[in-house]
């Protein structure tokens, strides 16, 4: 099998101020396979940021491991990272004073990170790619002449100058409109699709749903949660765009319940698991039994509702 080309497992990363740790990374797992188009989501907090400087080698993970297009970061050698940085990833910024130089062109922006990389070449690859970014027309404009949709349409042309297995962005549409928004998002769909290229987008942005192929919620330093999407081809030929959404369930069996089935069934501390042919049941710990595994074909009720409806049924058989 084809190695994918994103691993990450018990990824671990905790800061340390003084005599205060904080844990921004709780043993995260993630794989991203070659060839996807894949959003990064989570609260302000959650690790979003912190893991994408893992896999940049811009930081090292405290335990744990990384590995990006074969190569095993934490192990790394400071030339290495170098290396790395400049022909295996490539990087998008919100900022785009760290995307673009303000004083050279769009071409030539695409042109100097082409040497940097060793290609010296006047050729014809930046224009390729600024066409590929639908920004060809203002090649020769310079980033403070560009809408902030163009800066970052270009930075993708720039990030793909040397032609990366892996595309990380952060937050590329955080200072954008919601036109401008789906135009860069529409360009990294269409990066995916003309060149292959596997692409992480960490996002607050809503909107991206609609362009990537599976979304992964971080929560709390783990990822927590993916929705998957596809298209399904009925029986009289029409295409439909389908999603489902799973919990995340680790490699020791850890899962994140979602915070609204928490607090709508009062989970807390101590939870109660029953075992059913075809599922797990999840009850509140509180003293109260789970029920009793459902013949066969029925399913067993799950939720406080229905505990009370059992509940109160057997109390009223009895006194009968």
């Amino acid at each position: 099998m084809q190695e994918a080309d994103i691993v990450c497992e018990g990824l671990v990363r905790i800061f340390a101020v003084a005599d205060i740790e904080v844990q921004a990374l709780q043993g995260l797992d993630l794989v991203v396979d070659r060839g996807e188009l894949v959003a990064l989501v989570g609260a302000s907090g959650s690790g979003k940021s912190t893991l994408l400087s893992i896999l940049s080698a811009l930081d090292v993970p405290t335990a744990g491991s990384a590995r990006v297009a074969g190569r095993d970061l934490p192990s790394l050698s400071s030339r290495e990272r170098v290396a790395y940085r400049r022909e295996v990833v490539g990087f998008v910024w919100q900022q785009t004073a760290r995307n673009l130089l303000p004083y050279l062109s769009a071409r030539e922006n695409v042109q100097l990170a082409r040497a940097i990389g060793g290609d010296r070449r006047n050729g014809s690859r930046a224009e390729e790619l600024l066409e590929l970014a639908g920004v060809a027309a203002v090649a020769d404009r310079r980033p403070a002449e560009l809408s902030g949709g163009q800066q970052q349409r270009v930075a993708i042309a720039v990030a793909l100058a040397n032609e990366p297995r892996v595309l990380l962005a952060d937050e590329p549409t955080g200072d954008l409109d919601e036109h401008a928004s789906a135009e860069v998002l529409g360009t990294f769909e269409a990066v995916n699709r003309e060149l292959g290229t596997t692409a992480l987008i960490v996002t607050h942005d809503p909107a991206v749903s609609d362009h990537v192929q599976r979304t992964v919620q971080i929560r709390d330093g783990r990822t927590s949660t993916e929705v998957l999407r596809w298209t399904h081809t009925d029986d009289e030929g029409r295409e439909h765009d389908m999603a489902e959404e799973f919990v995340v369930l680790d490699k020791v069996g850890r899962l994140q319940l979602p915070t609204e089935y928490m607090h709508q069934l009062s989970l807390r501390e101590r939870v109660r698991l029953k075992l059913n042919p075809d599922h797990v049941g999840v009850w509140p710990g509180d003293g109260r039994q789970a029920p009793a595994p459902a013949p066969s074909g029925e399913s067993a009720p799950e939720t406080r509702r229905s505990r009370r409806a059992h509940d109160a049924e057997e109390g009223e058989s009895s006194h009968d």
